[in-house]
């Protein structure tokens, strides 16, 4: 993480006009198709909650815009990206676990199981967010959510999305996911980019 001169970036115009702003975070709802997740879930015995923070970590890895992040009163270039998972730990509360991604599936498989799980027995957090641009991920799987609305802490500016309970439609299995993202990381126009490539990773993973 480095701090960078916001004029000499592609974002330098958002950052003066969002910086000051009281709430400058938008929120984006979609609905996924996620069979081909259920599917290699239920026949490789793979956690689904895995296999969708694998697709959105590829989704973003392509996407410029993630890499930067208004930090307090900075502009900051990242030159990794980490997803993070909220864990219950073996005390009943929630702990977070931050995970480095760099887009191989048996690397972040293996580290989403080890991390979780060591996160969920110490209950101490994993924090990447001086080395990684990290997105934020919580599952709330006890019920089916139509929205998962954000909370803007004027602390952390980081991506974060929110999924609940999949559910059935005929033959399909769909999720609605709520993406909450800082406008000075990108615009509307870049945030339905990264929602579509969620969805082609989703249709076009191979393990």
């Amino acid at each position: 993480m480095r701090e960078v001169d916001p004029c000499l970036t592609p974002r330098g115009r958002q950052f003066e006009i969002w910086k000051n702003a009281p709430n400058p975070m938008l929120t984006f709802v979609k609905r996924l198709d996620v069979t081909r997740l259920v599917k290699i879930s239920k026949r490789k015995h793979l956690k689904f909650n895995m296999l969708l923070c694998y697709c959105i970590g590829k989704a973003a890895l392509a996407q410029k815009e993630f890499y930067l992040l208004p930090v307090g009163d900075k502009l900051m270039q990242f030159d990794k990206i980490a997803i993070n998972s909220q864990v219950m730990n073996h005390a009943g509360d929630v702990s977070s676990c931050d995970i480095e991604f760099g887009g191989d599936f048996e690397r972040y498989s293996r580290d989403y199981m080890t991390y979780t799980t060591d996160v969920a027995r110490s209950r101490v957090d994993r924090d990447l967010s001086n080395e990684c641009m990290v997105i934020g991920t919580s599952a709330v799987i006890d019920t089916e959510l139509e929205f998962g609305g954000g909370m803007y802490s004027g602390i952390f500016n980081n991506p974060f999305i929110i999924w609940g309970r999949y559910s059935r439609r005929w033959f399909k299995y769909c999720l609605n996911i709520s993406f909450q993202f800082h406008h000075t990381q990108m615009d509307g126009a870049h945030a339905a980019q990264f929602l579509e490539r969620v969805q082609r990773e989703i249709d076009n993973l191979k393990i």
